[in-house]
Order: structure tokens, then sequence, then C-alpha cells
């Protein structure tokens, strides 16, 4: 190998390098990079999550003021309790 090849590959490096770059300037001008961020107050939070087996989890919800208790497992989801009442709570923790 002489001194051409090196710079043919040092080219080819550069051309692939900035190729990568132009695809990533088009993806962030469409929008398409990074996380999603939701603008304003976010309505969605998970509280507690809690592995019931190797494949099972349970994930408890809230929405709003709402909470949801939920199983997730790797191919479904399954909703167990909704409009789980916070008062409950409350009450349990002053007595």
């Amino acid at each position: 190998m002489d001194w051409t090849d090196y710079l043919r590959f040092l080219f080819a490096l550069i051309f692939v390098i900035a190729l990568m770059g132009g695809f990533w300037l088009v993806l962030k001008k469409l929008g398409l990079s990074g996380p999603i961020v939701a603008v304003g107050q976010r309505r969605l939070k998970i509280l507690e999550i809690m592995p019931i087996d190797s494949r099972h989890r349970a994930v408890l919800l809230k929405r709003d003021d709402t909470e949801h208790l939920v199983i997730l497992g790797p191919t479904s989801e399954t909703v167990i309790e909704t409009r789980i009442n916070q008062s409950c709570d409350a009450s349990e923790k002053s007595s």
C-alpha cells in the first residue's frame, strides 16, 4: 500500500462521517431526533414499580388525580384496579 491508498481511505472516512452528520441534521430538522418532551405540565407519572416475577411487573400509574394499578408482561398488560381513592391512604396515615 502506498500513500494514495491511505489518502483514498481518509477521504472515504471523511465522506461517510459527513453523510452521517447530514442525516442527523435532517432528522433533527424533522423533529425525529432525541426524546419527546411534553410541553407544559405533565399529566402522567409512574409512582411505583414492583417486580412480581422475572417477566411481570406491577406498576402504579397516576394520571391527573387518579391512580391506576397495571400488571405489565412481555406480551400483554392488564388493568387490575383503576380510580384508586387517595383519601384512604391519607386517613390511614393520620390514624
